[in-house]
């Protein structure tokens, strides 16, 4: 079971003048700790669940290239970007770039968007279920296309792209690891098995239930199954240990999950984060 650092929570110790400082820090350690993915959101205010919508929220892609220069080998990426707030094209563009700039460290991560009231009140259209999952797979198929040597058009229903010129292009393989996140059963796994690297789950009683929803899309899409990696993400808070952390991803391997991804609320001093995960890296390697 590897252990991914979801930094969510940017409300440390000296607030926004010393989180650059901080974040440099903080991904270096949880490298050093052997951290072996690193995430953030896509939002542009805080979420429920981790704080106020007030609380401070940095912008994911330029955070994610910060964090490129101040790491070495961790996996960088967001979970998840929500399809309506980027053309397609530019995500793709985005990723290429933080492809190149961190050696080929880059991936998607990637989801239909949830968030309405952020939406709204910065002016993100918010359409119905449906369209935004017509659109996720659209967008899907469009950075797949950009990551591949055809500069072929695009004519879908909410996307037309006239060349899908795109250079330089990643260095890793044939695309970047992509990731589809959320457990929506009948659309979203369905993605899951038709094009993604990865799902990712909330590690809650329904975890295992959604493998088996997934499995399902698989064998009736012909996708080997054993090809897609099961992550997950858990809270931490100041009173979870380091067995509390091992405890959750024992039980998730049990599933058949590899990856727990580890995000904190209510720290201030990132460095308890890392101490605690750091710990639970040595015990489930």
């Amino acid at each position: 079971m590897e252990l991914g650092l979801h930094i969510a929570d940017f409300t440390w110790d000296g607030g926004p003048k010393a989180l650059a400082p901080a974040l440099a820090r903080h991904v270096r350690d949880g490298e050093s700790a052997g951290v072996t993915r690193i995430t953030v959101m896509d939002h542009f205010w805080q979420i429920n669940g981790v704080g106020p919508a007030e609380t401070d929220m940095l912008e994911a892609y330029t955070l994610l290239g910060y964090l490129a220069a101040h790491t070495s080998t961790a996996r960088l990426h967001t979970l998840v970007t929500g399809v309506i707030y980027r053309e397609p094209a530019l995500l793709a563009k985005a990723i290429s770039t933080l492809d190149v700039l961190s050696g080929g460290r880059a991936g998607l991560g990637i989801g239909a968007a949830w968030n309405e009231d952020e939406s709204v009140g910065l002016g993100f259209r918010f359409p119905p279920t449906k369209e935004r999952m017509d659109r996720l797979e659209e967008a899907i198929r469009i950075c797949l296309q950009m990551w591949s040597p055809s500069e072929e058009g695009f004519d879908g229903e909410y996307y037309q792209l006239g060349r899908t010129l795109n250079t330089p292009q990643p260095l890793q393989g044939d695309r970047p690891y992509l990731m589809i996140g959320g457990g929506g059963e009948q659309r979203t796994l369905k993605l899951v098995a038709q094009y993604a690297d990865a799902c990712n789950i909330f590690a809650g009683p329904e975890a295992a239930h959604k493998l088996d929803v997934l499995r399902a899309h698989c064998d009736k899409l012909d996708r080997d199954y054993d090809t897609i990696e099961k992550t997950a993400i858990t809270r931490m808070d100041p009173a979870t240990t380091a067995d509390d952390i091992v405890r959750t991803g024992h039980e998730l391997a049990g599933l058949g999950y590899t990856a727990l991804y580890v995000y904190a609320t209510g720290i201030t001093d990132p460095t308890a984060i890392i101490d605690v995960m750091g710990s639970a890296v040595s015990q489930l390697a």
